[in-house]
């Protein structure tokens, strides 16, 4: 790929502050690790969007659609292609009534603090999860008893011809940790939630219980990804990593935390390469131990 025609083309519709070249992914996912991104672009609209998509189509380029890389782990040797980062530059939100349609770059903190301004109930799950809903929404991501397959109302998505669609609940075909997203190149552009009226005081105090459940339980305070392996059936990953005799246990940079096992870290200079070899030190250990095999929640992309 020719970066510098590349560039000369996403300038035609992108500011030049919205694309930057050889951009280190450590600076955009919360692992704070990973290589450089050939090209990474931050569009503003649906119009930049499909540009950028008709570009990379025309071009044949590779590409990566990330929120606030809160569930990645991006190898050391970066990303090849182009990089479409949609966060705050993709972020509005509208309330109407109980429907609440947001644009897939936002937080689902900031969300939940404009759905509690509203005195709207159902998300209190959802608003400290790290993370955007567009990924939220890919993922059915969940907390707490509660999944956003419960809340979301329809999805917009566009196809790599640029094309836009909006899907249903039913169509969306949630499921654990997955949705029709999952195994199809759409880019989610927006979603509907649909929630019901509810006391101020209470819905405040649903957020603030939660928020110091994640504060007591979870290493918030090192750079991480969340919980790191999905659930296995029948078990609980970090009581699997605990009885093995992992809590605490440390890799170079990464650690499994002292705190919740389920959760691998970034002690503050681990590679990603670090990280992968714990996450493959755990899983044999566990296996050996339990015989369950745990599977990654993370999302690992990249070259090494």
């Amino acid at each position: 790929m020719n970066k510098e025609y590349i560039f000369n083309e996403l300038v035609k519709k992108l500011d030049k502050k919205d694309i930057k070249i050889d951009e280190p992914m450590k600076k955009h996912i919360s692992f704070k690790v990973g290589g450089p991104a050939d090209i990474l672009v931050r569009p503003r609209n649906e119009e930049q969007i499909r540009y950028i998509m008709n570009l990379i189509k025309e071009e044949k380029i590779p590409f990566l659609i990330i929120g606030n890389g809160s569930n990645l782990i991006i190898r050391d040797g970066g990303i090849r292609g182009i990089v479409i980062e949609l966060s705050d530059n993709f972020s509005e939100i509208n309330i109407e009534n109980n429907i609440v349609e947001v644009q897939s770059g936002a937080l689902l903190s900031i969300i939940g603090h404009k759905i509690l301004e509203s005195s709207l109930k159902g998300f209190e799950f959802a608003t400290g999860i790290p993370g955007t809903i567009g990924g939220a929404v890919s993922m059915n991501a969940g907390a707490y008893g509660g999944e956003i397959s419960e809340i979301v109302k329809s999805v917009r998505v566009m196809d790599l011809q640029g094309n836009i669609n909006e899907y249903s609940n039913e169509e969306m075909d949630f499921g654990y940790r997955r949705s029709i997203i999952t195994n199809n190149p759409y880019i989610v552009l927006s979603c509907k939630i649909e929630l019901e009226n509810g006391d101020y005081d209470e819905i405040k105090k649903n957020i603030n219980e939660l928020a110091d459940k994640r504060k007591t339980k979870q290493p918030l305070n090192f750079p991480s990804a969340g919980s790191t392996f999905k659930r296995p059936e029948g078990h609980f990953a970090g009581q699997l990593i605990d009885e093995s005799g992992l809590r605490g246990f440390t890799h170079k940079g990464a650690q499994v935390s002292e705190k919740h096992c389920g959760f691998v870290i970034n002690k503050g200079n681990a590679t990603a390469n670090d990280l992968l070899e714990l996450i493959s030190i755990i899983k044999e250990r566990v296996y050996s131990n339990t015989g369950v095999m745990l599977e990654e929640e993370v999302k690992i992309l990249g070259e090494n």
